[in-house]
């Protein structure tokens, strides 16, 4: 005899997925001290009831985060953080590329009626000031474009900073991916009153 799920037992608390890559992955890290498990640590201490899924996968670019986007992002998903980008600029790809990419992923994010918010990042000037600057207008445009809410700089005052990256200078350490969830956090808390 099969048994249909009561409604009160059927709804949890709202889902906020991380689409991303290694920092959304927790590369390096223990599962307790990755991004996903520091953003829920983050939003309970604004008194926000959330569900934080990870959807990183080390080494994805935004085409394939695109490629991946309608499985990674499950249907029960109320706000989605989107942070790629990253690989796509140490892979030197075209800002052009990444930017269709990411509006494709948001305005997929929309249609399912999902919240959107794409998290920048700020390309170092020592690869060139011109790529530099069109890499940094990627973010902003994208959100524009498919209609998300920008958080400008996913590492701010945490990249290239001394004590919060791991040994390859890319990735947070423990220390520096509390920094970023407790600054994510409340963007993704009003998303989150938003919907």
């Amino acid at each position: 005899m099969a048994f249909a799920a009561t409604p009160a037992l059927a709804k949890g608390p709202p889902v906020v997925t991380l689409l991303g890559d290694s920092i959304t992955a927790g590369y390096g890290l223990a599962a307790g001290a990755a991004l996903p498990a520091q953003l829920q640590v983050a939003l309970t201490k604004l008194g926000v009831t959330a569900a934080v899924r990870g959807a990183g996968v080390s080494g994805d670019t935004s085409a394939d985060g695109l490629a991946r986007a309608d499985f990674s992002v499950q249907p029960d998903t109320v706000v989605c953080v989107v942070a790629l980008g990253g690989n796509d600029l140490l892979q030197g790809l075209d800002p052009r590329t990444t930017r269709a990419n990411l509006t494709a992923i948001l305005r997929r994010l929309k249609a399912r009626r999902i919240k959107a918010v794409v998290a920048g990042l700020t390309a170092p000037r020592a690869i060139g000031s011109a790529f530099a600057r069109d890499y940094d207008a990627v973010f902003p445009a994208a959100a524009h474009d498919g209609g998300a809410v920008l958080y400008p700089d996913l590492l701010a005052g945490v990249g290239r900073a001394p004590g919060l990256n791991q040994a390859d200078g890319i990735h947070p350490n423990a220390a520096g991916v509390k920094i970023i969830a407790a600054r994510l956090a409340p963007v993704v808390a009003k998303a989150l009153k938003a919907r």
